[in-house]
């Protein structure tokens, strides 16, 4: 099994992309760079087991109804605390879930942050995907599906703190040991020093990690009640409570 795992960012020099090849003894990081673009992207997708991407894949249901309307009328506004309703524009159903599921994470508002751009490259991504015969099923269930490295990581026992950006190599590094230590079987090669030096790399690999509990079973199954909402505005998946990284090479 093959999975990739993407690092989504509005520009290609900041996206980080990974291939991850899986045996019955290991798994092997056999390509990672940081700098992907689109037709790298969609390639790898078409031709990849499993993709995990982290980004959002759509938009809240609520905040689409709210700029149509308000685009040839005016809004109606519910009556209460004004931060009530502007949540649920804010935020996903799955975004919502995530924080409520996942102890300390808060992801960004697709709607009202700066991620929203990278998910304008997103959703054309996808459509580009659909035209080449690929149509993504923003549930998961296919064979892509959205990720979040900082929740898998809480969900797999790991800190997600501090180790972002050009200032936190040092916990960087300490996060690659520990990652290295619970799953010495995971093979990064001559991408070790990468994965150390800048986290869109790192995240790159946290994602193919997830692609590859999605494609096994081993995350957690969208609540009946949030079916609707998964489908249209996207789900990430969770690997399961009480999972480990050993478990992706061994499933119980």
């Amino acid at each position: 099994m093959q999975t990739l795992g993407i690092d989504l960012a509005a520009q290609p020099e900041k996206t980080g992309i990974a291939w991850l090849e899986w045996t019955s003894g290991g798994a092997r990081v056999t390509e990672l760079a940081v700098g992907a673009s689109d037709e790298t992207l969609l390639q790898g997708m078409a031709t990849a087991n499993k993709t995990g991407i982290d980004c959002p894949l759509g938009w809240p249901r609520e905040f689409v109804a709210f700029v149509s309307k308000h685009q040839h009328d005016h809004v109606d506004v519910e009556p209460g605390l004004a931060a009530d309703w502007r949540r649920r524009l804010s935020f996903r159903v799955t975004d919502l879930h995530v924080k409520s599921t996942v102890p300390g994470v808060q992801g960004l508002s697709v709607s009202s942050d700066r991620i929203g751009v990278t998910t304008m490259r997103c959703a054309a991504l996808l459509s580009q995907l659909a035209v080449l015969g690929d149509p993504v099923v923003r549930t998961g269930s296919g064979p892509v599906t959205e990720v979040y490295p900082a929740a898998s990581l809480v969900r797999w026992g790991f800190s997600h703190k501090g180790y972002k950006g050009t200032k936190a190599k040092i916990r960087r590094s300490e996060l690659v040991d520990e990652l290295l230590i619970a799953a010495p079987w995971l093979d990064l090669g001559s991408y070790e020093s990468l994965c150390r030096a800048t986290d869109d790399a790192l995240d790159a690999v946290l994602a193919s990690l997830t692609a590859r509990a999605a494609a096994i079973g081993l995350t957690d199954p969208i609540p009946v009640e949030d079916q609707r909402a998964a489908e249209i505005e996207g789900w990430i998946a969770l690997p399961a409570n009480g999972t480990h990284l050993a478990h992706l090479l061994a499933p119980r």
